[in-house]
């Protein structure tokens, strides 16, 4: 009977043992679960800084393509890239954030949206220095939203420059984006999407952000080069129409934001630049009646627009903040009015009197900056004309000439190109008789454009 009892008494011990071994094995698993497999929580209560019927004013800004100084001397190798790089201002990066920082707290917007490619080239040491001067810009009073670009996450081109050479540094994972950038976006987020680091946010009661990644990075380690094209997959599409409905079901507008153009922007450069299924985006889109996308990428200033009917959908391109003109977008939202948008100049000479800053560059950097871009326009097309081995060096120059002072201006998407005076220039008169096609359709792609101006848009509100 005694042996009986024990046995007993310890088969009901082993029972219990496995019973807690069991529980505790399920709640590693839910936890590894919720924790690896984003899924999309809806918050029924968004928590909103800015009551309903408000004035807001975003500030809107795009490719900053920061690169934190800690990863470069300004070596030969540095010099070579900025040399062979398509006009990015690097050399002047942290001067042109803190600038910015300085507009913003300045103008006190009540929102900041990022649009993408935060980073050079995907360096943790650049996201992480990047993510203190969102802070800075948070801590101040305005709320900030980001996503990722094509550059920033998984990136095998992420180097930093010392002396003559480049140097591989460390990346980051889409994870590590969520986590590095939790404070601005992801944490506060109502709803996640499980297929991308796309998120909703809801800075006011009467106006959401979708929040779009649009990016294919999966691939870049294995391409050694960062992928430059974007898409919206089919999980992400359904994710948009369920965003859709909860924020009709609040009563709020919704204005998208993504890295990618939804719609093209040029007659001639648009792969890898346009979504790859904008399609399927434009008809999401429409029968969710959202009206205004924010984007980047193409680092030009640009506004274009889908009509149908009734229906008007705008993708707003705002100039990249590391190149000429330096500038960023302004939204004025008024519940009456509706949205008016405009650009403005970083005030970096403002900044620099203020701080004391005597640097001839920096305190004459609209010149400065201006002189940079075209330079280096310049001699990218004059590389591009000398490879087809075709031309005398006067035609090259006097191609070269034209080709980049047009492309100043379109960059700044003014439109006040003397058309006749362009087409009476030597250069353009070379262009359009030996020059190559690619050239020619670019450059007339820019004069046909000259009388749009992308730099004001007013979208009035829609009585639901």
């Amino acid at each position: 009977m005694k042996y009986m009892e024990i046995k007993i008494r310890g088969m009901i011990m082993w029972s219990k043992k496995v019973f807690i071994i069991i529980i505790v094995f399920v709640i590693l698993i839910l936890f590894v679960w919720l924790y690896v497999c984003p899924i999309s929580p809806v918050c029924s209560n968004p928590p909103c800084t800015i009551d309903s019927n408000k004035r807001i004013k975003f500030f809107i800004a795009t490719d900053p393509h920061y690169l934190s100084k800690d990863l470069t001397d300004r070596g030969k190798a540095y010099r070579n890239f900025i040399m062979a790089g398509d006009g990015k201002q690097l050399n002047y990066i942290e001067e042109i954030m803190d600038a910015f920082i300085y507009d913003i707290k300045n103008q006190k917007p009540n929102v900041l949206i990022i649009s993408g490619d935060l980073t050079n080239n995907g360096e943790r040491e650049s996201h992480l220095d990047f993510s203190e001067k969102l802070k800075i810009i948070q801590d101040s009073g305005t709320s900030v939203y980001v996503i990722p670009g094509n550059h920033d996450i998984k990136n095998p081109w992420a180097v930093e420059f010392k002396g003559k050479k480049k140097h591989k540094v460390k990346t980051i994972s889409d994870k590590d984006f969520a986590k590095i950038y939790g404070d601005f976006g992801y944490n506060d987020a109502i709803s996640r999407d499980e297929n991308s680091l796309s998120y909703l946010a809801a800075p006011s009661k009467d106006l959401w952000l979708l929040m779009m990644d649009t990016n294919q990075y999966e691939n870049n380690m294995t391409f050694n080069r960062p992928q430059h094209d974007g898409l919206i997959c089919p999980g992400t599409l359904q994710w948009i129409k369920e965003c859709s409905d909860l924020a009709k079901e609040k009563n709020a507008q919704v204005i998208a934001v993504m890295h990618h153009s939804l719609l093209d922007h040029s007659q001639v450069v648009n792969e890898g630049y346009t979504l790859n299924n904008n399609k399927d985006a434009i008809e999401i889109f429409k029968n969710c009646g959202i009206e205004l996308v924010l984007t980047g990428h193409i680092h030009l200033q640009s506004i274009k627009s889908y009509k149908e009917k009734n229906i008007s959908i705008y993708d707003v391109a705002t100039s990249a903040l590391c190149v000429y003109p330096h500038k960023y977008g302004i939204i004025e939202y008024c519940p009456k009015r509706g949205y008016d948008y405009s650009t403005a100049w970083i005030d970096m000479e403002g900044w620099a009197s203020k701080n004391n800053i005597n640097d001839k560059n920096i305190n004459n950097f609209k010149e400065y900056s201006k002189k940079f871009f075209e330079n280096r326009s310049y001699y990218k097309f004059y590389d591009d004309l000398y490879d087809i081995h075709e031309y005398t060096d006067k035609d090259m120059r006097l191609m070269s000439e034209i080709l980049a002072k047009l492309n100043l201006k379109y960059f700044e998407g003014s439109g006040n190109i003397n058309v006749k005076e362009v087409r009476k220039s030597p250069g353009y008169k070379l262009v359009k008789s030996i020059g190559p096609d690619f050239l020619k359709e670019y450059m007339e792609s820019i004069l046909d454009n000259q009388n749009i101006d992308n730099n004001k848009l007013h979208i009035p509100i829609k009585n639901n």
